[in-house]
């Protein structure tokens, strides 16, 4: 699942065997078309082999990233033998693409060790590594020093490569729906929109009244309205909503995603309680848990930041996200916890999702009132959690990452919920609280901490601690 343009720096030094180039340029066209990504790089007549060597080289391939600047994601530097530590970076230098840099370089093989055969990338990719960070260029590193393109190993390198291309791709130019207030009881949800711009994460607002007074002037009769009361009891059991409630659901979809398709939105947080439940009657939960399945992640109470973490996970794998409370300890194990929310969780986290009520709010609100919210238990598997977060009083953003596993202990209770297995917990909870981080977190079925860890931290500067 790569889905991502590359450019890509084949390294050159005028007295090493040029046929190493070309075989990089075939080793690796092979392997991208293998993976679905597609190659931006020079053609053999544009330089040598395509290779970049010389500063007129370095000029031609800027100049073709820079014409195809819309399409390139990340670029690949690849260091057949030494290569041109100076080529390579003026090159990226020139091009000012801002993107994530991946700095790969073949092995020599022992019996190989002649004129003819030798590479030295081992020394060059130190020497590349050492330029790109005088020109204030950053990057990243394969697992190992050395490792050939038709390798497992690489392979795993380059689509870790392509998802950090996408993390930040996707939140440097993100744009959010804030649907509502924040709860006035919740000070946790507060967030620095200025913060969130400086880092490319666009905000953009809509009054709970203009939501309701939408959905007002829609007919019950009329058919978008008819056709999402068909796509919520196909999506998830329904028996015990009453029909009025499915039609009030309905019409909150056609609004929320009318308002985001005009705004080209790429995910929401919605005031959910306690406004929705007082004044519309229902629980918005079923329609943002279609929008998250649907990879439009929708966050409660409305967590801007927590939904800037869902998305950057959904990112990082390709898989539907979730915002989950750190909410139960389990029992005396102390690396066990539950996850909970009242809740919203896509479909995904869910196999025996059902729409019902949601009883805690249903004591102050009127359970009747509270239709709407989904509930299941979600099944053993790996489990990726994140919290993006801003950090006003120093004037930052910060995050955290980790994996861990969902676990099918026995768990008795009600609303989107998991029991969830993380080596070293109790240091993590520490880090949580000493730091100032919310009780909310963001998780995804998916092990991918590492690639967005890199992510965050090396391209959008963001301190990251990675708890492992």
């Amino acid at each position: 699942m790569a889905n991502v343009t590359l450019g890509v720096i084949i390294g050159n030094r005028d007295f090493f065997p040029d046929v190493l180039a070309g075989e990089a340029r075939r080793d690796l066209l092979k392997l991208f078309g293998e993976m679905g990504i597609e190659a931006v790089l020079l053609d053999e007549q544009a330089s040598k082999l395509g290779a970049v060597e010389t500063w007129e080289h370095a000029k031609r391939c800027a100049e073709l990233f820079r014409a195809n600047r819309d399409r390139i994601s990340g670029v690949v530097v690849c260091l057949p033998n030494f290569g041109d530590e100076k080529g390579v970076a003026d090159t990226l230098k020139l091009a000012e693409l801002n993107v994530p840099v991946l700095v790969q370089a073949y092995p020599d093989d022992l019996d190989q060790l002649t004129v003819a055969r030798r590479r030295d990338a081992f020394c060059g990719k130190i020497s590349v590594c050492n330029n790109l960070r005088q020109y204030g260029i950053p990057f990243t590193l394969t697992e190992d020093h050395t490792v050939h393109p038709l390798t497992e190993d690489f392979r795993r390198d380059l689509d870790d490569f392509a998802a950090q291309c996408r993390v930040v791709g996707g939140l440097r130019r993100a744009r959010i729906g804030a649907v509502g207030a924040r709860p006035n009881a919740f000070n946790t949800t507060r967030y620095s929109e200025k913060l969130l711009q400086a880092a490319g994460i666009s905000v953009s607002t809509m009054d709970l009244s203009d939501v309701f007074g939408r959905a007002a002037r829609i007919e019950d009769g009329d058919p978008r309205v008819k056709q999402k009361v068909e796509e919520i009891c196909g999506y998830a059991a329904a028996e015990q909503v009453p029909g009025a409630a499915l039609t009030k659901m309905a019409k909150l979809a056609v609004v929320l995603l009318d308002w985001m398709e005009a705004n080209d939105l790429d995910a929401s947080a919605i005031q959910c309680w306690s406004s929705m439940q007082q004044n519309f009657g229902v629980n918005v939960c079923t329609v943002m848990s279609m929008m998250s399945e649907r990879l439009m992640p929708s966050a409660c109470e409305v967590d801007i930041a927590g939904v800037a973490g869902m998305y950057a996970l959904q990112l990082a794998s390709g898989r539907p996200s979730a915002l989950v409370d750190w909410n139960n300890n389990y029992g005396g194990d102390k690396n066990k916890c539950v996850f909970f929310h009242c809740g919203n969780w896509a479909k995904s986290f869910l196999p025996g999702i059902e729409i019902g009520t949601a009883p805690i709010l249903g004591t102050t609100l009127g359970e009747e009132n509270t239709f709407g919210a989904v509930a299941g238990r979600t099944p053993s598997g790996p489990v990726t959690f994140a919290r993006v977060s801003t950090d006003d009083r120093n004037g930052r953003i910060h995050a955290y990452v980790g994996e861990g596993r969902f676990t099918d202990d026995p768990l008795s209770t009600f609303g989107s919920r998991a029991v969830v297995e993380v080596p070293g917990l109790p240091g993590l909870l520490r880090y949580i609280c000493l730091n100032g981080f919310e009780h909310h977190a963001a998780m995804n079925a998916s092990s991918c901490a590492r690639r967005l860890a890199s992510a965050l931290e090396t391209y959008m500067g963001w301190p990251v601690y990675h708890h492992r």
